[in-house]
């Protein structure tokens, strides 16, 4: 019993070092890192005259650059400046600036920026002349015989009237001085991938080199950095095999990442819910890269060039190219990997070290969320079905306390009779293992296997986008967001914000309540420091807890009522007291004086 009760408080203090390295350290982090890049932008923009002049960014070779040094203009009078083309689909709106055929202005139909149904829907993508631009965009290099080639100045024509819609693509072309023809198809699916074919006609005289290239730009880094569970920043599976490579924005800043020649694969930049990404003809081969730019305006960008292809007299040629722009949905992204034969673009969701765990707990909760249309509730039978599974190691593990309790009396004999030889106590306390056929750390096994299960469910509510603005019931709206009450303001009945760092929300303290109901299934150490851990550590999970998202939180306080429950089942199953209610009262009873 006492090994057992030590392995669970050196779990909880684990735990505990995890939780506070999150609350103290990377939380002020983030915050430290958002001022920081505010102070950068005011100091930019109090002194225009340090900018460098805008040039050319040097990417595998060259690809064409220019972004200008001053992005100051709002998102309408950028859209409104250019010819462009109107993409309105059932997920999508926006639009196709035909200078340089750039997908720069997308909004996400089905999201908005807030729980309001009411609140502006997500803009994903921006035009190059704003602070927040964030555009895709496909061009070629061209050898000596190739002309003036598209890039990120040619301006495409297009059919007046024109709409990128499900069911209608559209086409562009231009045609250059060296008698090459460009004709661009663009279509999209019902969800956010685009395709691309360019058809290129050589109607001169002479052999073309063509290089196509393709790259995400975007300028700022989210607002609020990520935390340690999840990756925000670049990230792409170069080649044919599912080898992820990620890029943290702080590593790209401090040095460009260059990636193997490859073919096959897909690359590009990604946020906690949306993403963009680029597909490269699969048939070429390509250099990719993710760079940061600080000529002219400072930009991030991931970006491939394809090897030349030449093209002869009379001869055409057609490349085929995916651009992924949209809300990472894990069915949506799981269709475009089999569909479109993407290596590992699950990977696209940041499943983490446990994938083999974190997607099937999505899978089985999304599951139920498709028969009950709830996620909360669908967290609470993912719960449920977790338990029964780990029944069995849990039923062994309650046992293995069960008889440990049962042989407290005996142990407590031989301590009076060895007194403080430890080595023969020890050798005592075996033989008494083995003749009771009992082994002391059969109770810790579960204990290691469940952690996983657990980091995996925090995984899932913490980075999927089903989770997202997902409700449950009465005042939890965002089942990703923490408990909106706060104790501080009396739960909403007094008129004023609860401070942030004080916030603690009624689900946090059932979470709390329901973790001293499970310790309380246990006697109460008789060590003075594991009882002081014991007594607080319930109270310490609840304002650490405070600040989680509330899928997670429930889930923690349903775990632990089903433990109870689990627990009282098998311990009186194999005939031993349960300690709780006599626990409680022992909390209440006054305490005798010891005798002089």
């Amino acid at each position: 019993m006492e090994n057992n009760r030590n392995y669970l408080i050196a779990i909880a203090l684990s735990v505990l070092v995890v939780l506070g390295w999150q609350f103290f350290y990377m939380n002020p982090r983030i915050e430290a890192q958002k001022q920081a890049e505010q102070i950068r932008q005011a100091e930019l923009a109090k002194n225009p005259a340090n900018k460098p002049a805008a040039g050319v960014a040097p990417v595998n070779g060259a690809l064409p650059g220019g972004v200008q040094a001053n992005a100051t203009e709002s998102r309408e009078d950028a859209i409104a400046k250019s010819a462009r083309i109107e993409i309105d689909t059932n997920a999508l709106a926006g639009s196709i600036n035909l200078t340089g055929a750039r997908l720069d202005d997308l909004r996400l139909k089905g999201y908005h920026e807030t729980v309001d149904k009411t609140s502006p829907i997500i803009s994903l993508l921006n035009p190059a002349d704003t602070k927040d631009g964030y555009f895709a965009e496909l061009g070629y290099i061209g050898g000596d015989k190739a002309g003036s080639v598209p890039g990120p100045n040619t301006v495409w024509t297009a059919t007046a009237g024109e709409k990128l819609t499900e069911t209608t693509p559209v086409t562009l072309t231009y045609t250059n001085n060296a008698g090459l023809t460009f004709t661009r198809k663009i279509s999209v699916d019902d969800h956010y991938m685009f395709t691309v074919e360019d058809t290129v006609a050589n109607t001169g005289s002479a052999d073309a080199s063509l290089a196509p290239y393709g790259r995400i730009t975007r300028y700022n880094k989210p607002a609020v950095a990520s935390t340690y569970v999840l990756h925000e920043g670049f990230l792409g599976v170069i080649g044919t095999g599912n080898s992820l490579t990620e890029a943290k924005y702080a590593s790209i800043e401090k040095e460009n990442e260059v990636n193997a020649k490859a073919t096959g694969g897909w690359l590009g930049i990604t946020d906690k819910y949306w993403a963009a990404t680029l597909v490269p003809d699969q048939k070429l081969a390509y250099d990719s890269r993710f760079s940061h730019f600080t000529d002219g305006q400072a930009r991030f960008q991931a970006d491939y060039k394809n090897d030349a292809v030449s093209i002869a007299p009379g001869q055409s040629t057609t490349l085929k190219t995916l651009l992924f722009a949209g809300a990472k949905e894990v069915p949506v992204i799981d269709k475009y990997e089999v569909s479109y034969n993407i290596p590992g673009f699950d990977r696209l969701i940041d499943w983490g070290w446990f994938y083999f765990l974190t997607k099937p707990m999505f899978k089985l909760m999304d599951f139920f969320f498709r028969h009950v249309g709830n996620f909360g509730v669908a967290i609470l039978l993912t719960t449920i079905v977790v338990k029964a599974l780990f029944f069995p190691l849990a039923s062994k593990q309650y046992a293995s306390m069960a008889n440990m309790k049962r042989m407290q009396p005996k142990m407590e004999e031989l301590k009076a009779k060895f007194g403080d030889d430890k080595m023969a106590l020890q050798q005592a306390m075996m033989a008494l293992y083995k003749e009771e056929k009992i082994n002391p750390v059969a109770g810790c096994w579960p204990l290691l296997l469940q952690i996983p299960v657990f980091f995996s469910l925090y995984k899932v509510i913490y980075i999927t986008i089903e989770m997202r603005h997902a409700p449950f019931f009465g005042w939890i709206r965002d089942l990703s967001a923490p408990d909106p009450t706060s104790i501080v303001n009396l739960f909403g009945l007094l008129p004023f914000e609860a401070p942030s760092i004080v916030h603690l929300g009624v689900w946090p303290i059932i979470m709390g309540l329901t973790m001293f109901l499970q310790m309380r299934m246990n006697p109460t150490p008789p060590d003075p420091t594991q009882a002081m851990l014991f007594n607080w550590m319930p109270l310490v999970f609840t304002f650490m807890l405070g600040s989680f998202p509330a899928g997670l939180v429930i889930y923690w306080a349903w775990n632990n009522s089903l433990s109870v429950l689990q627990q009282s089942i098998i311990m009186k199953r194999h005939g031993v007291e349960i300690e709780l209610f006599k626990n409680l009262g022992s909390l209440f009873r006054k305490k005798e004086k010891p005798t002089k």
